[in-house]
């Protein structure tokens, strides 16, 4: 299979009734399904459903995440190629990310960052509850480049 970068762009039009517009995604099946659900659920101002794709030892208060979208209209999403490797049962996926933030006066801001995801393997967890792929770590800067030319990073590219 060939590893090619995918474009997802996320549109919302802009108030609590345009968020419901932005079709229900909840995909936990693999590192890119995860970021973009992520957003979906920002794009869709869900944010108790953003703050639950995070490892909850890994993230830090959730009235401080959701202030942080408040002045958050929508966001579109670039992702770049996967970098995957495993450790004693875990797997661990590294995953470039560009995003254009636009607020609620129409203001567009682009960033680039990575966001580190991990998932025990399924096959030996066997005690409740069960953990899907979720996300450990993010890091995202902001950028003069233009969305669609701007390159997420992770530290092992």
């Amino acid at each position: 299979m060939t590893s090619r970068p995918l474009i997802l762009t996320l549109l919302l039009a802009g108030s609590a009734a345009g968020a419901q517009q932005v079709a229900f995604r909840d995909d936990r099946s693999s590192p890119a399904a995860v970021v973009e659900s992520l957003y979906n659920a920002v794009n869709r101002h869900e944010y108790l459903r953003a703050y639950s794709y995070f490892a909850r030892d890994r993230i830090g208060d959730y009235a401080a995440f959701k202030a942080g979208y408040a002045d958050t209209d929508h966001v579109d999403l670039r992702l770049g190629t996967p970098v995957t490797e495993g450790a004693a049962g875990t797997t661990y996926t590294m995953l470039p990310v560009v995003i254009r933030a636009t607020d609620t006066e129409g203001t567009e801001a682009v960033f680039t960052g990575c966001y580190q995801l991990s998932q025990v393997s399924p096959s030996i967890q066997d005690q409740p509850p069960y953990v899907p792929i979720r996300i450990i770590e993010g890091t995202l800067a902001a950028t003069d480049t233009a969305f669609a030319d701007a390159t997420g990073r992770c530290a092992t590219d």
